[in-house]
């Protein structure tokens, strides 16, 4: 609790700060690394630490990944997702499974995404542009926005 370092009259340890941002959410080593970083005074000690939670369970960058994934999946596509994964400094081998389970619903997820934005297929190209640039900024592919946008003109108009 913030309350109890300052009555006790010094700040929480290293693995405290740790602990409580793990039970927080899920995160990725480099990122707790960087959040811990200005707390920690040698750097050896910071890296000793995040090795014991790795080794105990408690920091998985695997684990981290599907979490990750799991948040973002309905609302992004696998571009963008991969890319705020490498942000966070997660090896491609961490979520290299998470992400290939994530290609196979890309369209259905691409489609749903446009589903809950737009009423209907694009009536101009200036429309069509628009709703292009809204999937590809999502992180969709070009070949899946094709897809939906085809499947768009092609269903009945609601």
């Amino acid at each position: 609790m913030p309350g109890q370092a300052s009555v006790q009259g010094r700040s929480p340890s290293l693995k405290a700060r740790a602990l409580r941002y793990l039970s927080q959410r899920e995160h990725s080593r480099a990122e707790l690394e960087r959040k811990l970083a200005p707390h920690a005074l040698p750097e050896d000690e910071l890296r000793s630490l995040l090795d014991d939670l790795a080794l105990q369970g408690w920091l998985s960058d695997a684990r981290f990944a599907e979490s990750l994934v799991h948040r973002r999946a309905s609302r992004y596509g696998i571009r963008r997702i991969t890319a705020e994964l490498d942000s966070l400094g997660v090896a491609a081998a961490d979520s290299h499974a998470v992400l290939s389970e994530l290609r196979h619903s890309e369209a259905e997820r691409a489609w749903q995404t446009w589903a809950r934005r737009f009423d209907g297929p694009p009536e101009s190209p200036k429309e069509m542009a628009r709703q292009q640039r809204f999937l590809l900024q999502r992180g969709y592919g070009a070949e899946v926005v094709r897809g939906v946008l085809q499947r768009a003109r092609q269903a009945t108009p609601r």
